[in-house]
């Protein structure tokens, strides 16, 4: 049986810790409790813990202290404040200075709550199982990864073999051309912190909703360097949705400006969601997917890619 994941909280008021416990009383958590900084140190020290909770405004050692301890103690463990309106300026200070993954407010709603621990302990373990870094560990996470969208099967493994090939057509060094192959299987990693709801609409997105949806390049390729692997895997992730004229995302780059890997994995994501289907729409057949890729040259995509790519499937028919 899988071992329930370890999740941490600290908070000097019993009756907060005992709600925070009943929440996940239905889930593989084991749920670990303290009232004081040194007490939850000790604990953290002696348990492997995927994800820590404390409060800020605690006697003796203040969350922020603790935090920047823990740290040190287990940098893998995903921490998180807890804090009222009143330390607002204080939780976005930790987090800009890497204290803490997140922030929750009090009061809390005890389903966001639940959900943001669920996904921390993802993040945590997909950390963990990049560090391996072995072609079976990175194969599987980005299978494990599809689970959470069943439209998607396959998706990664496919993006991975046209841009392999793509990448060889254009004459990638050997090296590159494997850290593309990785960062294919791992593109799309940082869907892990966004809710399955939100992936299996079957309608458009709310501005809400893509804000969310826009965020996984950033959130994959934090744990990409969590887990310390090369920079080329870890352009891909962070990269493959910027676009060729500067409207992508997550950074608005343009041109060569965008890594040659993450404009070669581009081109092969595009082309295989097109001829996939997704729970907004059916596939497309080849040649308009070819089509719409080829009419995007310069906007969407690098124009010497996509030639490559198009010449690669045998052109355009019709």
């Amino acid at each position: 049986m899988e071992k329930a994941a370890k999740v941490l909280f600290l908070d000097d008021e019993p009756g907060i810790l005992d709600a925070l416990r009943r929440l996940f009383i239905d889930d593989r958590v084991d749920v670990l409790t303290s009232t004081h900084g040194n007490d939850a140190l000790d604990k953290l020290e002696k348990n492997d813990v995927s994800v820590l909770v404390s409060d800020n405004l605690m006697p003796g050692m203040r969350g922020i202290e603790f935090l920047q301890r823990a740290k040190h103690l287990s940098p893998d463990t995903v921490r998180i404040m807890l804090t009222g309106y009143a330390d607002m300026d204080v939780a976005v200070d930790a987090i800009n200075k890497g204290e803490v993954h997140r922030f929750i407010t009090k009061p809390w709603d005890d389903g966001e709550f639940r959900q943001t621990i669920l996904h921390s302990i993802d993040r945590y373990e997909t950390v963990r199982s990049l560090r391996k870094a072995d072609e079976h560990s990175l194969y599987s996470l980005g299978q494990t990864i599809e689970l959470k969208d069943p439209y998607t099967k396959g998706h990664c493994d496919r993006v991975a073999k046209y841009a392999l090939a793509l990448a060889e057509t254009i004459g990638v060094e050997t090296e590159l051309r494997e850290n593309i192959k990785r960062g294919s299987w791992l593109h799309d990693c940082g869907k892990i912190g966004v809710p399955e709801a939100i992936l299996n609409l079957t309608g458009p997105l709310t501005a809400e909703q893509m804000s969310i949806v826009k965020n996984h390049p950033t959130w994959g390729a934090e744990v990409a360097r969590l887990a310390h692997l090369p920079d080329s895997i870890i352009n891909v992730i962070l990269y493959h949705h910027e676009r060729f004229d500067g409207k992508g995302y997550p950074s608005g780059l343009s041109g060569e400006a965008i890594p040659l890997e993450a404009r070669v994995v581009s081109v092969a994501d595009i082309y295989d969601a097109l001829t996939s289907d997704r729970a907004y729409r059916v596939r497309m057949t080849r040649d308009r997917a070819v089509r719409i890729i080829a009419g995007n040259k310069g906007t969407c995509s690098d124009p010497r890619i996509v030639d490559a790519f198009i010449s690669l499937l045998g052109g355009i028919h019709g």
